[in-house]
């Protein structure tokens, strides 16, 4: 895909470095506009997996060491 995209872009190595970091900041300001805010509506940010502490622990407790 980038060597397809590379000989399609035309003139001398310079100027299609500099057309291809055009491309790359163009498609990233249109993901940054367009795209995240768009699938941002569908990304569950509320449902957090953290929740309050319920007092119980799937681990038993450390052990503390005894007193010589």
């Amino acid at each position: 895909m980038y060597a397809a995209l590379w000989r399609a872009l035309p003139g001398p190595v310079v100027l299609r470095a500099v057309l291809l970091l055009a491309l790359l900041a163009a498609v990233v300001a249109v993901c940054f506009e367009w795209l995240f805010p768009l699938v941002a509506s569908w990304l569950p940010y509320d449902e957090t997996t953290v929740g309050t502490d319920t007092g119980g622990s799937a681990l038993p407790p450390f052990p503390t060491p005894e007193p010589l």
